[in-house]
């Protein structure tokens, strides 16, 4: 991918245009990191670009990025510019294409995203990027405070790429987090989501939960179990621990998740019955919350002798003609009393014993008996 995006900077310079790569790639390149979040940017308009490549696919608005097939990878190439009069804390209301890669650079959020590599791969660094990266230093290109009124969710990158990369938040970071903080209540729920997403997804996740809370971040986020928080495999995990399921969207099936991970958490997720009813997923991670392995977990989970109610030996029609009854609220109760049975090792799974464990559920129901 990296050779496919040095091949492109060359035909776009061919055609008499700058062209570079830029940010995230770069930076972690320079770390020594691997990534193939590759972004280009160059002097070419969109339309330009189109000029050169074909089947380039045009923004849809002024903020959109030329996206082109090359070499059977998509990459996305934006011309360089200046932004002003952000609206709603969050976007520039107007777009102006530029010639000056340093004007395009300063629009950008941190120093040491804003560190471009030419097509010979040489490093280019007005902003002084490297120096931060040097000192492990998060630092905004322009004022700290205006860049976090111009888009609030900077806040939450600065954390986020602290928290990745195990660097600290400069001096002028943090007291512009503490001046501006109230305005991530404007950010939609959905980027602050996908902001969290990263920072709970990152090994270093407790460095992030404690900048958080030491910036004082959890009431604009609407994050108070924050300090109840452990660090876990699973994301859902984490989510489920904050009990933010009506605040932030997912779907229906995250919100049954969480749910389930709660209720495991109140139970035991090596219980038979614990797993039977809310599956191998959930108590793995709740089974990790409270310390317990997955391997114990798993190991449990393969010995039950059912995973679910059609695993039973016995059909729906079996009970009713042998209890000559008919369908009703009845059969749920006496399928439930049947995986039970089973599911704690008290009757084997053969319908002979489940069709004499049916006469003896349905006589105690009849005669009212517990």
């Amino acid at each position: 991918m990296f050779k496919a995006a040095l091949k492109i900077l060359k035909e776009i310079e061919k055609h008499g245009y700058q062209a570079y790569i830029v940010g995230g790639f770069v930076r972690d390149y320079l770390l020594g990191i691997e990534s193939n979040d590759i972004d280009i940017t160059t002097s070419a308009t969109p339309k330009e670009i189109k000029e050169i490549f074909a089947d380039a696919c045009l923004p849809q608005n002024a903020y959109g990025s030329v996206t082109i097939i090359y070499k059977h990878i998509n990459f996305e190439i934006t011309t360089f510019r200046r932004e002003a009069n952000y609206q709603d804390n969050r976007r520039p209301s107007t777009v102006i294409y530029v010639h000056q890669l340093e004007v395009d650079l300063r629009r950008r959020d941190f120093t040491i995203n804003a560190i471009c590599m030419d097509r010979n791969r040489n490093i280019i660094d007005p902003l002084n990027g490297r120096k931060d990266l040097k000192l492990h230093l998060i630092n905004t290109i322009n004022d700290a405070q205006q860049s976090f009124q111009d888009d609030a969710l900077r806040i939450l990158r600065a954390i986020r790429f602290a928290t990745i990369l195990d660097f600290s938040l400069s001096n002028e970071v943090k007291e512009a987090i503490l001046q501006t903080k109230y305005l991530l209540k404007n950010i939609s729920y959905d980027r602050k989501k996908s902001e969290l997403n990263r920072i709970f997804g990152s090994l270093n996740i407790l460095k992030g939960i404690k900048m958080i809370s030491d910036l004082g971040l959890e009431e604009p986020l609407e994050l108070q179990n924050l300090s109840k928080v452990k660090p876990c495999s699973q994301i859902i995990g984490i989510w489920a621990m904050l009990n933010v399921d009506d605040i932030y969207p997912f779907s229906r099936n995250e919100k049954t998740q969480m749910e389930e991970i709660r209720k495991v958490l109140l139970e035991d997720p090596l219980n038979p019955m614990t797993l039977y009813h809310y599956g191998l997923y959930s108590c793995i991670v709740a089974g990790e919350l409270l310390g317990i392995s997955k391997k114990k977990v798993n190991k449990v989970y393969s010995k039950l002798a059912i995973h679910k109610r059609s695993d039973l030996k016995i059909t729906t029609d079996d009970i009713l003609k042998t209890l000559e009854i008919e369908a009703g609220p009845v059969l749920n109760q006496i399928y439930k009393e049947l995986e039970t049975l089973v599911v704690l090792n008290k009757i084997s799974n053969t319908k002979n014993n489940l069709i004499r464990a049916c006469k003896i559920i349905y006589d105690k129901i009849t005669k009212g008996e517990k």
